[in-house]
């Protein structure tokens, strides 16, 4: 390894002291390595028995998932709430065995503490009004503006980074990304339940998110320059601390050179999620590569897209998008997507994980599994209400896509000694 990566190794043990945590923000190197990403997800905290989000969260979990993961586990906006960030990578697999520890380290802190980790983007049951914010110096700014809407910000998303060769061409491919983004919502779609009622959508988290100010799909910016002069006059006049505050679909990161995703609910299945990075991050260096694509999109464009957003939010993978020559099933706009890009995911090595989006639309996202959980408990004699039936598939569902399944959560929350986690070190 180049002296250079030596430096930036970052060196700790794990919660359970049983295995040494490994981490590296150094620059990989190899072939495409100018479309490196990172991704970011939120998970709930809830009651290990009950499944209930708690309105406060001990302090100690959070510094202990911090430490247990190399510094990658922080706080979110709500005390129930908690996110990971995985380092930056070139090889979709390296980024899933490290979101399979993540999950695993923030699951096991979790577990100590009475409460286990829940991947969606929404919380079934849990209550807004009956729920805390961070005390952190920018949420409670951000709770004081923001005022009751940002008390119903009870929502987890995932963020997916992708750096660009030139960043300053990360507003033009954001702008001729604007048709995919309700793809990216439709395949990761997760948030069937809100406040204990079934919404009758497959992805509620939005229609809650876009009650925040700048949210939804970003307009139209012509050039690098419109967008900065935008960020330039929110900030003049005192809207915005800084371009951090604008949460749409996607957006340019303040604090990284990468053009971040934002559409995507949190997925329950880890696969789905790496499958979701992946296919973003192919289409990121196809738009990039070829600057014709979508090059003449104008208003009636992002029109369609505005509306294919609500019909990914009601529908999921089983519903239609409209478009100018008639509806389109999700499966097959997936179908031209995945077409386009192919030679991009074999640039990058990732084609089996993009085609991993075709099993999603076959089978299914976790909001059509949820809802078959809900209704078979429905039907059945009753053992647990049926919203605790769909969050204990949630939290088991979470873990065992990260190698670890319900016995390991069982034998966790029991206190019972349990296997100690390879190393692993991306």
């Amino acid at each position: 390894m180049p002296v250079g990566d030596l430096k930036a190794l970052v060196l700790g043990a794990s919660a359970d002291r049983k295995h040494i945590v490994l981490r590296t923000d150094a620059p990989w190197h190899g072939p495409d390595s100018e479309f490196t990403f990172g991704i970011e997800e939120e998970y709930f905290l809830a009651d290990a028995e009950t499944f209930e989000a708690p309105a406060f969260t001990p302090a100690g979990l959070f510094e202990a998932a911090g430490f247990a993961t190399g510094g990658q586990s922080t706080q979110e906006f709500i005390q129930s709430q908690v996110e990971v960030a995985t380092n930056v990578h070139a090889n979709m697999r390296d980024a899933l065995q490290e979101l399979q520890f993540l999950r695993q380290e923030v699951g096991r802190v979790a577990a100590q503490y009475g409460l286990v980790i829940m991947a969606a983007g929404t919380h079934p049951t849990a209550m807004w009004s009956q729920m805390n914010p961070t005390a952190k110096d920018r949420y409670v700014d951000m709770m004081d503006d923001l005022q009751m809407i940002g008390r119903r910000d009870l929502v987890c998303g995932m963020h997916v980074h992708v750096e660009l060769p030139d960043p300053a061409r990360r507003i033009d491919v954001m702008r001729r990304m604007i048709p995919y983004l309700p793809l990216f919502l439709a395949l990761s779609s997760s948030s069937p339940f809100w406040h204990g009622r079934n919404t009758g959508l497959k992805g509620y988290r939005l229609a809650a998110y876009d009650e925040l100010p700048r949210s939804g799909i970003p307009e139209l910016f012509g050039s690098e320059q419109d967008y900065t002069d935008y960020v330039d006059a929110m900030m003049r006049s005192g809207a915005i601390a800084d371009a951090s505050y604008i949460w749409w679909m996607i957006r340019p990161s303040s604090g990284h050179p990468t053009l971040e995703l934002r559409a995507a609910d949190c997925c329950t299945r880890l696969q789905d999620a790496v499958a979701l990075a992946a296919l973003y991050r192919t289409l990121a260096r196809r738009l990039f590569l070829d600057p014709a694509i979508n090059a003449g999109i104008g208003a009636l464009d992002r029109a369609l897209a505005v509306e294919n957003k609500w019909r990914a939010q009601r529908f999921g993978v089983q519903g239609s998008f409209v478009s100018r020559h008639g509806a389109m099933p999700v499966a097959g706009v997936l179908d031209e997507v995945l077409e386009m890009v192919a030679t991009d995911a074999a640039a990058l090595d990732c084609a089996d994980e993009i085609a991993h989006c075709r099993v999603i639309v076959r089978d299914g996202t976790s909001a059509d599994t949820q809802l078959e959980v809900f209704e078979e408990a429905g039907r059945a004699p009753v053992v647990e209400p049926p919203l605790r039936q769909v969050s204990r598939w949630i939290a088991e569902a979470t873990v065992q896509s990260a190698g670890t399944g319900p016995a390991w959560l069982a034998s966790d929350l029991r206190g019972e000694a349990r296997p100690a986690l390879q190393a692993n070190c991306p």
